[in-house]
């Protein structure tokens, strides 16, 4: 039992490393530019943990209209993760803060800002490393 599970780890840990690969290549399939394009929806990591929901607002307000501003925080300590993401009104208002803010300093940090991605279902991280495929928990000690 314990060799299957073995082998169900490396075929998942496989598999999620050649998306991975396939999914970061330089070459980004033309429906996912289109679609990141056409997104009112940015990504902005590199953000202080002093930054919050409000000042992540204020700081992307200047730029038009934002529908949603939010501070990733760890679910266990509350602590911010180091990103977020905005939501703006309209396309041409997140195309005018992510040519404005990318790379400028926030509370002393410096924020990379770019269009957010819909996340990848099924793959990817932990994607097939549920059910009898495993984590690491339930592997037998090699004596």
């Amino acid at each position: 039992m314990g060799f299957f599970r073995k082998c169900g780890n490396v075929l998942g840990t496989s598999v999620s490393s050649y998306v991975s690969e396939e999914m970061s290549s330089s070459k980004p399939l033309i429906l996912q530019v289109i679609r990141c394009m056409s997104s009112s929806k940015l990504y902005i990591g590199g953000l202080s943990y002093k930054t919050n929901d409000k000042s992540l607002r204020e700081a992307f307000s200047k730029y038009g209209d934002v529908a949603e501003a939010r501070v990733i925080a760890d679910g266990e300590s509350g602590r911010s993760r180091g990103f977020g993401f905005v939501t703006f009104g309209s396309i041409d208002e997140a195309s005018a803060a992510l040519q404005a803010l990318d790379q400028q300093v926030l509370h002393g940090h410096s924020m990379r800002v770019s269009y957010a991605n819909d996340r990848v279902r099924g793959y990817g991280r932990g994607g097939l490393r549920g059910g009898n495929f495993g984590g690491g928990e339930g592997f037998e000690k090699d004596q």
